[in-house]
């Protein structure tokens, strides 16, 4: 098999796609996230801190500006991700045990199924009067 062939095969499996589609989705809810944490959960961490700009803070050492507010939020933000992540998780794996809980009967069930309601049919019009 010849190399672009090879790649192509790759790139359009399935499996490749999901990975594509969920790196955009995740980036995209790691903007929401960390919109979420600097517009609304760090100014009141600051507010509740007495009123300062978490972000902003820093020290210097040397030449060199340590940024230590937004590593705080740098954290926060990891820290909201991945709970976020941890409960989408739960749900899913809750939804799949419902799922096994009740297994979808396979073709050969649905048919033993149909034959035995046909033979206690015509067992029951046998019994009958008539």
């Amino acid at each position: 098999m010849s190399f672009l062939k090879e790649f192509k095969q790759f790139a359009v499996r399935g499996n490749v796609m999901d990975l594509a589609v969920a790196v955009v989705i995740g980036a995209a809810f790691g903007k929401i996230v960390s919109a979420f944490v600097d517009g609304i959960i760090m100014p009141v961490i600051g507010l509740l801190l007495g009123g300062i700009n978490l972000a902003a803070k820093t020290f210097v050492l040397g030449h060199a500006v340590i940024k230590w507010g937004l590593f705080l939020q740098a954290i926060v933000d990891f820290a909201l991700i991945a709970f976020s992540i941890f409960l989408i998780i739960k749900l899913i794996n809750l939804l799949y045990k419902k799922e096994e809980a009740h297994p979808k009967p396979s073709n050969e069930e649905i048919l033993l199924r149909e034959i035995r309601d046909i033979l206690q049919k015509n067992s029951n019009n046998k019994n009958s009067p008539t």
